[in-house]
């Protein structure tokens, strides 16, 4: 059962959730025991810090950049 537990934290927690949602779904009444038992779980900031820049750019169209650009001005 503990695995299963600790399975379900690192889904959630590499999903992007954060630890005082995690700590009520585990029914900790503390976060920062969630904290401490999960932190080594929790993504680097490193990967954060590239998925919210990946996901601004996500369907984003780029302009032509061809010879065409520089005759439409």
């Amino acid at each position: 059962m503990h695995a299963l537990r600790h399975f379900y934290a690192s889904v959630l927690l590499d999903a992007g959730e954060n630890i005082k949602a995690l700590s009520t779904y585990l029914g900790h009444s503390d976060a920062g025991f969630t904290l401490r038992v999960y932190t080594h779980l929790m993504p680097s900031s490193e990967e954060r810090t590239r998925r919210a820049v990946d996901s601004v750019y996500e369907g984003a169209v780029s302009p032509p950049d061809g010879p065409q650009t520089a005759q439409d001005g």
